[in-house]
């Protein structure tokens, strides 16, 4: 298991480096479309839509997406910025307020509008930051994803090794504390590595932000994670799909990312 996991996130780190620094702004933009598309097609697996609202679910979707593009492709970019805000403070009322009471209260939520209406909280802001943020440089999209990647990482080997104290078992009993603390170390690592090695590294105050930033942003993405094991356990399904072996489906690699990088967009957008 561990061995099929390393090898598609090896293949899977590969193609996702050559998209981001190869593709022209048309292919990359492409390519989220589908990884959206991909997304919606798992949310509504979860969210047990049936035939018939899955497919209006997904074609919405594929409208929103091209919506948004296409208004970006039309003005200028004083005016694309306020619609991006508005997208991206549905993703921040979504992560900070909404799914946190979720998780605390065990919210059933089986209604297919209000289901569908989460899954674009979820999905389309995450597909605009990941256009948003390449724009800005493909480095600082590596490196809020990066981010996430080595805490999953770090939260996963150390869970194996140290976890004891489960962090939510109704949810996700495979989640400790101890693995928390893993990716709270790892994400500190590589924020000092990166720092090492960019323009800011004499500005020694800019450190302290960075940790504190990605601290916070671990807690982002735990409850990302928290949240898609909450909606699988309400499917009683172990994962959103097939795509990836080892891995299962799409949201289940980039849950975290969910709740990161609109967060992250919208940080950037209002500097």
């Amino acid at each position: 298991m561990l061995r099929s996991r390393v090898l598609t996130a090896v293949i899977l780190l590969a193609l996702f480096l050559l998209a981001l620094f190869a593709l022209p702004v048309s292919g990359w933009t492409v390519l989220v479309i589908l990884l959206v598309l991909q997304g919606a097609s798992e949310w509504a697996r979860l969210a047990r839509l049936t035939g018939r609202e899955a497919n209006l679910f997904w074609m919405l979707t594929l409208l929103m997406m091209l919506g948004l593009v296409w208004f970006d492709a039309t003005h200028s970019s004083g005016q694309q910025t306020l619609p991006h805000l508005l997208v991206y403070a549905v993703s921040a009322l979504l992560w900070l307020i909404i799914v946190p009471t979720w998780l605390m209260t065990a919210w059933k939520v089986r209604h297919p509008l209000l289901m569908a209406l989460t899954g674009w909280a979820v999905l389309i802001p995450t597909g605009l930051a990941m256009l948003d943020l390449r724009v800005i440089s493909p480095w600082m999209l590596l490196f809020v994803m990066g981010l996430v990647w080595v805490a999953d990482i770090s939260a996963y080997f150390a869970g194996r090794r140290f976890g004891k104290n489960k962090l939510a078992p109704s949810i996700s009993p495979g989640k400790t504390w101890e693995g928390v603390a893993g990716a709270m170390l790892g994400v500190s690592l590589y924020v000092v590595l990166v720092w090492g090695y960019s323009p800011y590294f004499d500005r020694r105050e800019v450190l302290p932000i960075l940790l504190l930033a990605s601290w916070w942003w671990v807690g982002l993405a735990v409850i990302g994670d928290l949240f898609e094991s909450a909606i699988k356990r309400q499917a009683g399904v172990k994962d959103s799909g097939t795509l990836l072996p080892g891995h299962g489906g799409l949201l289940d690699r980039i849950d975290a990312l969910t709740s990161t990088l609109p967060l992250a967009a919208l940080a950037l957008l209002l500097q």
